[in-house]
């Protein structure tokens, strides 16, 4: 019998991870597909919907916008729409608008962001502690209007390309008893 030697896997240090921390905006997901510069899908978190089916104007919002729109380029952009009758509209947004989860790509230095569409705001970047989460949200909540609470944070762990979220109100999941 021949036997493979097989290593076990190389296990990284807790600290220091390299993560990116963004706001969580309180909206409905979304997402827009783009295939060969056209956009060819429209999508909330469970469905393609479409102008008939909509989820509080998005696809009508895409199609109306959709020459900008296909300059994200091929593939499944991912975001939050959010504005006025959409959750609890925290950010008091006086329209509605996209924003776009992928900050490493469509930052604001990136010209050929579409001027249609905004990106998540960046709270934090850098190596992680292990309180810095719970500072941002602290941060987050003095940082927020009178009388409005922020819905949290999402953190990207860079080393596994991966994200965890952080909210304030339930802190276990809006199912969960606190």
């Amino acid at each position: 019998m021949i036997v493979e030697f097989k290593a076990w896997e190389k296990i990284p240090r807790t600290n220091p991870f390299t993560v990116t921390i963004t706001e969580k905006i309180n909206g409905t997901n979304a997402c827009v597909i783009v295939k060969e510069g056209e956009v060819v899908g429209i999508q909330s978190r469970k469905r393609l919907i479409t102008p008939e089916s909509d989820n509080f104007g998005f696809a009508a919002w895409v199609l109306e916008n959709e020459q900008d729109i296909s300059k994200l380029g091929d593939g499944y952009h991912y975001g939050e729409w959010a504005g006025p009758g959409i959750q609890k509209n925290h950010h008091q947004l006086d329209k509605k608008r996209f924003f776009l989860f992928n900050t490493f790509r469509w930052n604001n230095d990136n010209p050929n962001r579409p001027s249609c569409c905004d990106v998540v705001p960046i709270l934090f970047q850098g190596q992680i502690k292990a309180n810095t989460i719970e500072q941002i949200l602290i941060q987050l909540k003095h940082s927020a209007k009178e009388g409005e609470i922020p819905e949290g944070v999402v953190v990207y762990y860079h080393t596994f390309r991966s994200y965890t979220k952080h909210t304030i109100i339930s802190p276990n999941g809006k199912w969960c008893k606190d």
